[in-house]
Protein backbone atom coordinates (compact mmCIF):
# COMPACT_ATOMS: atom_id res chain seq x y z
CA UNK A 1 0.00 0.00 0.00
CA UNK A 2 1.60 3.30 -1.01
CA UNK A 3 0.44 6.12 1.20
CA UNK A 4 -1.34 9.21 -0.20
CA UNK A 5 -1.38 13.02 1.01
CA UNK A 6 -3.97 14.50 -0.07
CA UNK A 7 -4.94 18.51 -1.73
CA UNK A 8 -8.73 18.78 -2.40
CA UNK A 9 -9.98 21.75 -4.10
CA UNK A 10 -13.69 22.24 -3.77
CA UNK A 11 -16.13 24.92 -2.97
CA UNK A 12 -19.95 23.99 -2.07
CA UNK A 13 -21.72 21.85 -0.40
CA UNK A 14 -21.37 19.12 -2.88
CA UNK A 15 -17.82 18.80 -2.16
CA UNK A 16 -18.24 19.33 1.90
CA UNK A 17 -19.58 15.73 1.71
CA UNK A 18 -17.13 14.22 -0.08
CA UNK A 19 -14.31 16.38 2.25
CA UNK A 20 -15.79 14.72 5.37
CA UNK A 21 -15.49 11.29 4.50
CA UNK A 22 -12.33 11.87 3.72
CA UNK A 23 -11.28 13.00 7.04
CA UNK A 24 -13.81 10.80 8.63
CA UNK A 25 -11.81 7.71 6.98
CA UNK A 26 -8.62 8.93 8.25
CA UNK A 27 -7.07 9.90 5.09
CA UNK A 28 -4.40 12.33 5.11
CA UNK A 29 -5.11 15.62 3.69
CA UNK A 30 -2.72 18.19 3.49
CA UNK A 31 -4.66 21.03 2.76
CA UNK A 32 -7.36 22.68 0.90
CA UNK A 33 -7.86 24.97 -1.80
CA UNK A 34 -11.57 26.79 -1.80
CA UNK A 35 -12.45 29.99 -3.62
CA UNK A 36 -11.64 33.60 -2.33
CA UNK A 37 -14.72 35.15 -0.11
CA UNK A 38 -17.23 37.05 -1.81
CA UNK A 39 -19.67 39.57 -1.25
CA UNK A 40 -23.33 38.75 -0.64
CA UNK A 41 -26.38 39.55 0.63
CA UNK A 42 -27.62 42.97 1.30
CA UNK A 43 -24.92 44.00 3.45
CA UNK A 44 -22.55 42.65 1.04
CA UNK A 45 -20.53 40.85 3.74
CA UNK A 46 -17.84 38.78 2.92
CA UNK A 47 -19.18 35.23 2.58
CA UNK A 48 -17.07 32.05 3.32
CA UNK A 49 -17.58 28.93 0.98
CA UNK A 50 -19.07 26.03 2.67
CA UNK A 51 -15.68 24.02 2.13
CA UNK A 52 -13.80 26.49 3.82
CA UNK A 53 -15.97 26.67 6.96
CA UNK A 54 -15.48 22.82 7.17
CA UNK A 55 -11.29 23.04 6.77
CA UNK A 56 -11.18 25.85 9.34
CA UNK A 57 -13.65 23.36 11.78
CA UNK A 58 -10.98 20.32 11.42
CA UNK A 59 -8.30 22.87 11.05
CA UNK A 60 -6.88 21.58 7.74
CA UNK A 61 -4.12 24.62 5.75
CA UNK A 62 -6.30 26.18 3.85
CA UNK A 63 -5.65 28.38 0.38
CA UNK A 64 -7.76 30.96 -1.58
CA UNK A 65 -5.75 31.85 -4.33
CA UNK A 66 -7.59 34.52 -6.70
CA UNK A 67 -5.37 33.29 -9.40
CA UNK A 68 -4.52 29.39 -9.73
CA UNK A 69 -1.27 31.03 -11.87
CA UNK A 70 0.07 32.49 -9.19
CA UNK A 71 4.05 31.45 -8.12
CA UNK A 72 3.41 32.01 -4.53
CA UNK A 73 0.18 30.60 -4.56
CA UNK A 74 2.27 27.34 -6.61
CA UNK A 75 4.99 27.19 -4.01
CA UNK A 76 2.63 27.03 -1.13
CA UNK A 77 0.97 24.29 -2.83
CA UNK A 78 4.54 22.23 -3.19
CA UNK A 79 5.22 22.95 0.36
CA UNK A 80 2.63 20.93 1.55
CA UNK A 81 4.19 18.12 -0.34
CA UNK A 82 0.77 16.50 -1.36
CA UNK A 83 1.20 13.43 -3.74
CA UNK A 84 -2.16 13.60 -5.19
CA UNK A 85 -4.89 15.99 -5.61
CA UNK A 86 -8.90 15.53 -5.18
CA UNK A 87 -10.95 18.30 -6.88
CA UNK A 88 -14.51 18.63 -6.53
CA UNK A 89 -16.99 21.03 -8.04
CA UNK A 90 -14.21 23.59 -8.34
CA UNK A 91 -12.81 25.51 -11.33
CA UNK A 92 -10.14 24.48 -14.42
CA UNK A 93 -6.75 24.17 -13.24
CA UNK A 94 -3.84 25.13 -15.25
CA UNK A 95 -1.27 21.82 -16.28
CA UNK A 96 0.97 23.61 -14.01
CA UNK A 97 -1.55 22.79 -11.15
CA UNK A 98 -2.62 19.54 -11.86
CA UNK A 99 0.46 17.62 -13.38
CA UNK A 100 2.03 18.52 -9.89
CA UNK A 101 1.39 15.63 -7.70
CA UNK A 102 3.29 12.40 -8.95
CA UNK A 103 -0.17 10.09 -8.22
CA UNK A 104 -1.89 12.55 -10.20
CA UNK A 105 -4.92 15.19 -9.97
CA UNK A 106 -8.53 13.38 -10.32
CA UNK A 107 -12.18 15.01 -10.63
CA UNK A 108 -15.31 13.69 -9.23
CA UNK A 109 -17.85 14.66 -11.86
CA UNK A 110 -21.93 13.81 -10.93
CA UNK A 111 -22.40 12.80 -14.07
CA UNK A 112 -21.72 9.78 -16.45
CA UNK A 113 -19.40 10.79 -18.91
CA UNK A 114 -18.41 11.62 -21.34
CA UNK A 115 -22.19 12.49 -21.27
CA UNK A 116 -23.18 15.89 -19.48
CA UNK A 117 -19.42 17.59 -19.24
CA UNK A 118 -19.88 20.89 -17.98
CA UNK A 119 -21.01 23.37 -15.47
CA UNK A 120 -24.46 22.36 -14.38
CA UNK A 121 -24.82 17.99 -15.12
CA UNK A 122 -27.08 17.52 -12.57
CA UNK A 123 -29.86 19.87 -13.37
CA UNK A 124 -29.32 19.06 -17.15
CA UNK A 125 -29.68 15.35 -16.45
CA UNK A 126 -33.54 16.24 -15.35
CA UNK A 127 -34.23 18.64 -17.65
CA UNK A 128 -33.79 16.04 -20.32
CA UNK A 129 -35.52 13.67 -18.66
CA UNK A 130 -32.73 10.98 -18.43
CA UNK A 131 -33.78 7.75 -16.29
CA UNK A 132 -30.38 7.31 -15.07
CA UNK A 133 -27.14 9.31 -13.59
CA UNK A 134 -24.36 8.87 -12.21
CA UNK A 135 -20.51 9.85 -11.01
CA UNK A 136 -17.45 9.66 -12.64
CA UNK A 137 -13.97 9.84 -11.30
CA UNK A 138 -11.34 10.41 -14.01
CA UNK A 139 -7.89 11.58 -13.77
CA UNK A 140 -7.66 15.78 -15.24
CA UNK A 141 -6.26 16.58 -18.27
CA UNK A 142 -6.25 20.08 -20.29
CA UNK A 143 -9.83 19.98 -21.66
CA UNK A 144 -13.20 20.58 -19.11
CA UNK A 145 -14.41 17.16 -18.28
CA UNK A 146 -12.28 14.67 -20.76
CA UNK A 147 -9.90 12.87 -19.12
CA UNK A 148 -9.60 9.04 -18.03
CA UNK A 149 -12.06 7.69 -16.32
CA UNK A 150 -11.06 5.75 -13.16
CA UNK A 151 -15.02 4.17 -11.62
CA UNK A 152 -18.30 5.00 -12.55
CA UNK A 153 -21.57 4.38 -10.85
CA UNK A 154 -24.99 4.84 -12.07
CA UNK A 155 -28.27 5.67 -10.21
CA UNK A 156 -31.70 5.50 -11.35
CA UNK A 157 -34.03 8.81 -11.69
CA UNK A 158 -37.20 8.63 -9.94
CA UNK A 159 -40.50 9.99 -12.35
CA UNK A 160 -40.73 12.77 -9.80
CA UNK A 161 -36.99 13.73 -8.93
CA UNK A 162 -36.18 17.18 -8.24
CA UNK A 163 -32.28 18.44 -9.05
CA UNK A 164 -32.73 18.94 -4.62
CA UNK A 165 -32.93 15.46 -4.08
CA UNK A 166 -31.15 14.35 -6.78
CA UNK A 167 -28.30 16.10 -5.65
CA UNK A 168 -27.90 14.98 -2.30
CA UNK A 169 -28.29 11.38 -3.56
CA UNK A 170 -25.21 12.09 -5.94
CA UNK A 171 -23.50 14.12 -3.24
CA UNK A 172 -23.34 10.63 -1.14
CA UNK A 173 -22.66 8.32 -3.66
CA UNK A 174 -19.82 10.45 -5.01
CA UNK A 175 -18.07 10.42 -1.57
CA UNK A 176 -18.41 6.41 -1.60
CA UNK A 177 -16.51 6.34 -5.44
CA UNK A 178 -14.12 8.84 -4.20
CA UNK A 179 -13.59 6.29 -1.32
CA UNK A 180 -13.00 3.52 -4.17
CA UNK A 181 -10.99 5.35 -6.09
CA UNK A 182 -8.41 6.24 -3.15
CA UNK A 183 -8.51 2.51 -2.36
CA UNK A 184 -7.28 1.26 -6.16
CA UNK A 185 -4.86 4.37 -5.89
CA UNK A 186 -3.36 3.39 -2.73
CA UNK A 187 -2.24 0.19 -4.86
CA UNK A 188 -0.84 1.91 -7.52
CA UNK A 189 -1.35 2.66 -10.96
CA UNK A 190 -5.38 2.17 -11.99
CA UNK A 191 -6.51 0.87 -15.21
CA UNK A 192 -8.38 3.64 -16.49
CA UNK A 193 -10.62 4.40 -19.89
CA UNK A 194 -10.05 6.58 -22.47
CA UNK A 195 -13.43 9.32 -22.99
CA UNK A 196 -14.48 9.74 -26.78
CA UNK A 197 -13.48 12.74 -28.20
CA UNK A 198 -17.50 13.38 -28.79
CA UNK A 199 -20.22 13.94 -25.81
CA UNK A 200 -23.51 14.23 -28.16
CA UNK A 201 -25.14 15.63 -24.38
CA UNK A 202 -23.58 19.18 -22.53
CA UNK A 203 -24.34 20.37 -19.20
CA UNK A 204 -24.27 24.07 -20.36
CA UNK A 205 -23.98 26.36 -17.38
CA UNK A 206 -27.38 28.37 -16.18
CA UNK A 207 -28.45 31.56 -17.16
CA UNK A 208 -32.04 33.60 -16.73
CA UNK A 209 -32.43 33.32 -20.39
CA UNK A 210 -32.30 29.16 -20.30
CA UNK A 211 -34.23 28.95 -17.38
CA UNK A 212 -37.05 30.50 -18.59
CA UNK A 213 -40.01 29.01 -19.16
CA UNK A 214 -41.41 28.27 -22.39
CA UNK A 215 -45.03 27.56 -22.08
CA UNK A 216 -45.44 26.59 -26.02
CA UNK A 217 -43.34 23.41 -25.40
CA UNK A 218 -45.12 20.19 -24.83
CA UNK A 219 -46.15 19.57 -21.00
CA UNK A 220 -43.37 16.52 -20.37
CA UNK A 221 -40.29 19.14 -21.38
CA UNK A 222 -41.45 21.87 -19.38
CA UNK A 223 -42.41 19.58 -16.23
CA UNK A 224 -38.43 17.84 -16.64
CA UNK A 225 -37.42 21.70 -16.91
CA UNK A 226 -39.05 22.46 -13.77
CA UNK A 227 -38.31 19.74 -11.82
CA UNK A 228 -34.46 20.03 -13.20
CA UNK A 229 -34.41 23.60 -11.90
CA UNK A 230 -36.08 22.88 -8.17
CA UNK A 231 -35.06 24.58 -5.72
CA UNK A 232 -32.06 26.23 -7.30
CA UNK A 233 -31.91 28.26 -9.34
CA UNK A 234 -35.82 27.81 -9.92
CA UNK A 235 -37.84 27.94 -13.33
CA UNK A 236 -39.24 31.32 -14.20
CA UNK A 237 -41.86 33.42 -16.18
CA UNK A 238 -44.12 36.26 -16.68
CA UNK A 239 -47.18 36.61 -15.39
CA UNK A 240 -49.56 38.90 -17.34
CA UNK A 241 -52.34 40.14 -14.85
CA UNK A 242 -54.89 42.53 -16.33
CA UNK A 243 -52.12 45.06 -16.65
CA UNK A 244 -49.61 43.73 -14.34
CA UNK A 245 -47.03 41.79 -14.95
CA UNK A 246 -45.03 39.90 -12.52
CA UNK A 247 -41.91 37.42 -12.39
CA UNK A 248 -42.61 34.55 -10.83
CA UNK A 249 -40.50 31.41 -9.90
CA UNK A 250 -42.18 28.05 -10.05
CA UNK A 251 -41.46 24.83 -7.93
CA UNK A 252 -43.43 22.11 -7.42
CA UNK A 253 -45.73 20.98 -9.88
CA UNK A 254 -47.51 17.78 -11.53
CA UNK A 255 -48.60 17.14 -14.66
CA UNK A 256 -52.48 16.53 -15.73
CA UNK A 257 -52.41 14.79 -19.63
CA UNK A 258 -55.68 15.70 -21.64
CA UNK A 259 -57.18 17.36 -24.48
CA UNK A 260 -58.10 21.34 -24.62
CA UNK A 261 -58.60 23.98 -26.70
CA UNK A 262 -56.85 26.81 -24.74
CA UNK A 263 -54.18 29.16 -25.44
CA UNK A 264 -50.94 27.97 -24.64
CA UNK A 265 -49.92 29.24 -21.06
CA UNK A 266 -53.31 30.14 -20.10
CA UNK A 267 -53.77 30.63 -16.84
CA UNK A 268 -56.50 28.86 -15.06
CA UNK A 269 -57.20 29.19 -11.54
CA UNK A 270 -60.33 28.67 -8.89
CA UNK A 271 -59.92 28.92 -4.73
CA UNK A 272 -57.40 26.21 -4.25
CA UNK A 273 -56.20 25.00 -7.84
CA UNK A 274 -53.76 26.89 -10.24
CA UNK A 275 -52.83 25.38 -13.60
CA UNK A 276 -51.40 26.35 -17.08
CA UNK A 277 -52.47 25.18 -20.07
CA UNK A 278 -49.82 23.93 -22.63
CA UNK A 279 -49.28 21.36 -24.94
CA UNK A 280 -50.98 17.89 -24.46
CA UNK A 281 -52.70 19.03 -21.23
CA UNK A 282 -52.10 21.22 -18.23
CA UNK A 283 -48.94 22.40 -15.77
CA UNK A 284 -50.41 22.25 -12.23
CA UNK A 285 -48.35 24.39 -9.82
CA UNK A 286 -48.67 23.61 -6.05
CA UNK A 287 -45.75 26.13 -5.35
CA UNK A 288 -44.36 29.10 -6.55
CA UNK A 289 -43.01 32.67 -5.62
CA UNK A 290 -43.72 36.07 -7.13
CA UNK A 291 -40.98 38.38 -7.51
CA UNK A 292 -40.82 40.12 -3.72
CA UNK A 293 -42.91 37.76 -2.08
CA UNK A 294 -42.14 34.82 -0.31
CA UNK A 295 -42.02 31.29 -1.36
CA UNK A 296 -45.41 29.70 -0.70
CA UNK A 297 -47.78 26.82 -1.90
CA UNK A 298 -50.19 27.87 -4.32
CA UNK A 299 -53.89 28.03 -1.80
CA UNK A 300 -52.07 30.46 -0.02
CA UNK A 301 -51.43 32.65 -2.53
CA UNK A 302 -54.92 31.91 -3.93
CA UNK A 303 -56.34 33.29 -0.48
CA UNK A 304 -55.16 36.54 -1.50
CA UNK A 305 -54.15 36.99 -4.99
CA UNK A 306 -56.36 37.38 -7.67
CA UNK A 307 -55.91 36.09 -11.11
CA UNK A 308 -57.81 38.01 -14.14
CA UNK A 309 -60.03 36.19 -16.28
CA UNK A 310 -57.43 36.63 -19.21
CA UNK A 311 -54.33 36.33 -17.38
CA UNK A 312 -51.73 34.23 -19.29
CA UNK A 313 -48.15 33.07 -18.67
CA UNK A 314 -44.93 33.55 -20.97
Amino acid sequence: MRPLRILFMGTPDFAVAILDRLIQNNHTVVGVVTAPDKPAGRGRKLHESSVKKYAKSQNIPLLQPSNLKDVDFQQELKALNANLHIVVAFRMLPKSVWNMPTHGTFNLHASLLPAYRGAAPIHWALINGEKTTGVTTFFIDDKIDTGAMILQKEIAIAPDEIVGTLHDKLMYLGASVVEDTLRLLEKGPVQTTVQPIAAEKTAYKLYPHNCKIDWTQPLETIYNKIRGLNPFPAAWCTIHNGDEELTAKIYGVSKEEMAHEYPFGTILADKKNLKVAVQKGYLCIHELKLAGKKKMDTQSLLNGFQFHENAKMS
